[in-house]
């Protein structure tokens, strides 16, 4: 990739009033982006402790309600998503490269990935804000340059080697996270280079629990964009509708039966997650959920052959 400037630029020669900060006023290293990133981790904390414990309680009541097979037919053209790849954080890292592998050997439809931007402007497929969870640093991938990202972490893909090798055999669902964008016009550039042999909707669609981070991304068609809802799903499916995007995503429970007929009238998708038990699977196919989003996707995928 060719260096280019790092300097702030507005997106499409536009001012973009909507960022939660102001990209191009600086004080100091870095002010603004410390106050907003510390501001971020905090919510996103509470939020995801709250996303798991519900998910734990309604998945136990799932995986133990009885639930009929579905059609042979459905269940061989499901359509299931391995998310953060087949991973359990010991032997096989989620977001690695060794975690697709072992989806794509598995032969699910497609992979979730997570992407952040380094400092030097790449994108790289990393979930948290930091790598203390996973490898016990507090480093943050927003303030490290890629080369010392693949010295310090090499397990840390970059989106470019990711496409490289998976582009064309695994649907991607690539989420982008929600971390300030300082250099957005460049930003975008970058991505749309990456992508340029991809075609939207087809090979890949771009999600994000915050909807208003697709305007980063204004080459890209509208249905190349599913909006993740954690809990206001109605809202999102609103959105969805009046902006032609290719679809929503949420929580198995809260995508009822008639927002998925909706969705399917407007010609989009609905994906729900997460799948990760026989019972949970059946529900999913038989309701005609488009993409079904595992934690367990190897094991799921063999309930769909064996059946």
């Amino acid at each position: 990739m060719n260096p280019e400037p790092l300097n702030p630029e507005p997106v499409n020669g536009k001012k973009t009033a909507n960022c939660p900060y102001n990209p191009n006023h600086r004080i100091g290293k870095g002010f603004f982006d410390s106050v907003m990133e510390h501001d971020l981790d905090r919510k996103v904390s509470k939020e995801e402790r709250g996303e798991k414990l519900f998910h734990r309680l309604v998945d136990g009541v799932c995986r133990r309600w009885p639930r009929p097979a579905p059609p042979t037919h459905l269940l061989r053209s499901c359509r299931i998503i391995s998310h953060r790849g087949e991973h359990d954080n010991h032997s096989r890292f989620e977001n690695s490269l060794a975690a697709f592998d072992a989806a794509v050997d598995a032969g699910v439809w497609g992979i979730e990935l997570d992407l952040r931007w380094t400092r030097d402007r790449v994108p790289v497929v990393f979930h948290d804000p930091d790598t203390r969870r996973l490898f016990n640093e507090d480093a943050r991938i927003g303030h490290m340059a890629l080369a010392t990202i693949k010295e310090r972490f090499p397990l840390i893909p970059t989106l470019s080697e990711v496409i490289d090798r998976y582009g064309g055999r695994l649907h991607l669902m690539m989420e982008i996270k929600n971390e300030p964008y300082p250099a957005p016009a460049l930003q975008s550039r970058r991505m749309q280079k990456q992508l340029r042999v991809l075609s939207p909707g087809k090979d890949f669609h771009l999600m994000g629990l915050h909807p208003d981070l697709f305007r980063y991304f204004t080459f890209l068609p509208a249905r190349a964009f599913v909006p993740i809802a954690r809990i206001r799903i109605d809202r999102f499916s609103r959105m969805a509708a009046s902006n032609g995007w290719g679809g929503i995503a949420g929580h198995y429970l809260l995508a009822t039966n008639g927002l998925v007929s909706r969705h399917h009238r407007l010609g989009q998708g609905i994906g729900t997650g997460f799948a990760d038990s026989r019972r949970c699977l059946f529900r999913e196919v038989a309701r005609g959920v488009d993409w079904v989003f595992s934690n367990r996707a190897a094991q799921m995928q063999a309930i769909c052959r064996s059946v």
